[in-house]
């Protein structure tokens, strides 16, 4: 993402500026095409194109988790050695919801969790032994709910449903050392 430096502003500028926010070494680089997408996105939402704002999206465009908590936002940057605060990314997340661009959930650890909005509903079983997340979507399940609603007198207007279980694979990669906890209703 290094301009050019044939403009008004010195090359020594562009590589202090790209150090400085977390841009040089071996942080993420945004492709022109990419980059331009982003940017674009951004504003179709009313927001500007900031740089913490464009290294987030490209986080959970790009990462290898699909729901993540501020601070594994938080942690992504400081690997990458960038220079943004967590309260900034706080904020980002918070913008980025209000824009439509991410899903907040919080599921059982109280902590919220973001995803990208895809735009296409889907249900979340999460994880007791280690809190993984896994998504899914069940057509019966979604239209009992509406019968159920209907019965009650209701029209759902959006509804969320997260499954607490306990993993069941014998070799689950996921599971630690500690045996699971098992949930009484």
């Amino acid at each position: 993402m290094m301009a050019d430096c044939s403009g008004p502003v010195p090359c020594w500028w562009h590589r202090t500026r790209a150090s400085r926010l977390g841009l040089g070494g071996r942080s993420r680089t945004f492709s022109g095409e990419k980059f331009m997408r982003n940017i674009n996105e951004l504003k179709n939402t009313g927001l500007k194109a900031t740089l913490p704002r464009l290294k987030i999206l490209e986080i959970f465009q790009t990462g290898k988790q699909r729901h993540m908590t501020a601070e594994d936002v938080f942690r992504v940057l400081l690997e990458d050695r960038s220079d943004i605060g967590l309260a900034t990314v706080y904020r980002v997340l918070m913008q980025f919801v209000q824009a439509g661009l991410l899903n907040r959930s919080n599921f059982e650890s109280g902590k919220a969790v973001y995803e990208i909005n895809e735009g296409q509903h889907h249900d979340h079983l999460v994880c007791l032994d280690c809190g993984k997340v896994e998504e899914f979507y069940d057509a019966e399940i979604e239209k009992r709910q509406q019968v159920v609603a209907g019965a009650k007198g209701f029209t759902i207007a959006d509804h969320s449903l997260s499954i607490y279980a306990n993993c069941s694979k014998d070799k689950c990669p996921n599971r630690s050392a500690t045996p699971p906890r098992h949930h009484h209703a």
